[in-house]
């Protein structure tokens, strides 16, 4: 038997089974029940902000009331 008619019953046969049964798997594991959440979460990204996110303000450790975003200057609320 020559080698390319070898290699065509090959692919017409079992590589295309194996093929087959990859598409089934990677359709299978998509609509898995735990991926719900992770596809619902990426579903949400065309809908975020363009930008930056705006910046917490985070209260200093060594007074009370302080509002400001950086460490260094205190701005009292």
């Amino acid at each position: 038997m020559e080698t390319y008619s070898f290699l065509r019953e090959l692919a017409d046969s079992w590589v295309l089974l194996a093929m087959f049964g990859f598409f089934v798997c990677v359709i299978l594991w998509a609509f898995r029940p735990g991926g719900s959440a992770t596809y619902d979460e990426i579903a949400q990204i065309p809908l975020l902000r363009d930008g930056p996110m705006p910046q917490q303000k985070k209260k200093c450790a060594d007074c009370k009331g302080c509002t400001s975003t950086k460490g260094a200057s205190h701005v009292e609320a």
